[in-house]
């Protein structure tokens, strides 16, 4: 073995039902004194009694998908008008990312509070999107210090959404198996976030309100994101990031409908990932194959299908070929050229079947 894995250093609490407790605790251990909360309206009610435990002196709800830029240069310029230090996010990961928007330019620490399975809070990974284009990278600045999971908060997480987060979530453990800096250790953290995602989604999927369920998949969406984190960025993520910048395609959805046909491409060149992804889903579904075994979860989850069914027009896959391929990491195990890419986004697109 030769590899030189990096931990990230992170407080990780699981606090089912206790997350206004979690939050002070942690608000207190950093040294904090003025808070900037921010939480969509969406996320309001999650939110308040939280705010109600700590010093806040700036609620700031104005959150957009992809994180745009003018978005973060007034979220940037509300904290430093209410000289907040230090940054507590209640919500998914647009929330999260605009959290992070922040403390890129300004250094201040960061209690995530997830209501999603989006993995962001766990990653020093920001996006930020200008026009149609979506840029992200990786700066130290931007990890939360603290994460809260209370798995009280997502019970009231829509069916649909639930299942879109967390696909999103496997999807982050599936591209960790062959980023361009994947190493044994994400192998192997990635392999059990996988397990624990195909374990508590079906759970969830079928009660929404199974507390054991959204733990599980709390569980692997961390696992998940902390392999990501250091695998870096695959071929999926690329993908998703362009075509969801350059038509503002839905994050966890576009996420989901990618996943198998990006499994079936690079599966047959990867050998022990693939293995490791079977025996993943193989200890839920019973399958040998990787592909099955997704597959087998997809049709329990009623995952989405289809680019098209979420804005994507078909003119757009040639156009977003060219960003793609600039982006895809040289070490992808299957060759990616102009030709292949554009079937896979066509499959992607219409939601055709995987052979």
């Amino acid at each position: 073995m030769r590899f030189t894995h990096e931990t990230l250093p992170q407080r990780v609490v699981f606090a089912a039902g206790e997350s206004p407790l979690a939050v002070a605790a942690e608000v207190e251990a950093l040294g904090g004194s003025r808070v900037m909360l921010i939480a969509s309206d969406r996320e309001k009610e999650l939110a308040d009694p939280i705010a109600k435990g700590i010093p806040v002196v700036l609620r700031h709800d104005e959150v957009v998908m992809h994180v745009p830029v003018e978005v973060a240069r007034r979220a940037r310029q509300a904290a430093a008008a209410a000289d907040a230090d230090i940054l507590v996010s209640v919500g998914g990961g647009s929330t999260t990312g605009l959290a992070k928007a922040v403390a890129m330019t300004t250094g201040l620490p960061i209690v995530a509070v997830p209501t999603t399975y989006a993995g962001s809070e766990a990653t020093n990974v920001w996006g930020l999107t200008e026009g149609d284009t979506k840029t992200t990278g990786v700066d130290n600045e931007v990890l939360p210090a603290s994460v809260v999971y209370d798995a009280g908060l997502l019970t009231t997480l829509p069916g649909a959404m639930t299942v879109a987060s967390g696909l999103n979530a496997m999807a982050h453990c599936v591209d960790s198996m062959w980023g361009p800096r994947a190493d044994p250790l994400d192998r192997a953290l990635a392999q059990e976030g996988i397990r624990a995602l195909a374990t508590g989604l079906p759970a969830v999927a079928d009660d929404s309100t199974s507390v054991e369920g959204i733990e599980q998949t709390l569980y692997g969406a961390y696992l998940a994101a902390v392999s990501f984190a250091s695998a870096g960025s695959g071929m999926h993520h690329k993908i998703c990031h362009v075509l969801g910048g350059m038509f503002n395609l839905p994050h966890a959805q576009t996420h989901a409908v990618v996943l198998p046909y990006v499994l079936a491409f690079n599966a047959p060149h990867a050998p022990e990932a693939e293995a490791r992804i079977a025996e993943a889903l193989g200890a839920v579904f019973n399958t040998r194959a990787a592909g099955a075994g997704l597959a087998a979860l997809r049709q329990v989850l009623d995952a989405p299908k289809a680019l098209r069914d979420y804005g994507m027009p078909e003119d757009g896959i040639a156009k977003a070929v060219g960003p793609i391929m600039k982006a895809v990491p040289a070490n992808n195990p299957t060759p990616v050229t102009d030709e292949n890419l554009t079937a896979l986004l066509k499959a992607a697109w219409a939601g055709d079947p995987i052979d």
